[in-house]
């Protein structure tokens, strides 16, 4: 699985970090602890980035969810 953040070249530098650590589940004191950061500034860190507008796209590949055979199954069909 791939988390993409698009939009995320608007956002600065540690928007991008709270972002990433809060959309993979975290909850706030635990990104402060992690950045060294008061929970108030994560929150306001997390609201100023939402603002600012960011998409997260999960990609996840087609073989993780058992849609598509292996290589060698998709070769012998063709």
């Amino acid at each position: 699985m791939k988390i993409e953040i698009r939009g995320a070249e608007r956002l600065s530098f540690r928007e991008r970090q709270v972002v990433v650590l809060k959309e993979m589940g975290y909850k706030t004191d635990r990104v402060a602890k992690q950045l060294n950061l008061s929970p108030s500034t994560v929150s306001t860190l997390y609201n100023r980035a939402r603002t600012k507008g960011y998409e997260v796209v999960i990609i996840i590949p087609g073989q993780n969810l058992a849609l598509f055979g292996t290589d060698e199954e998709e070769e012998a069909q063709a």
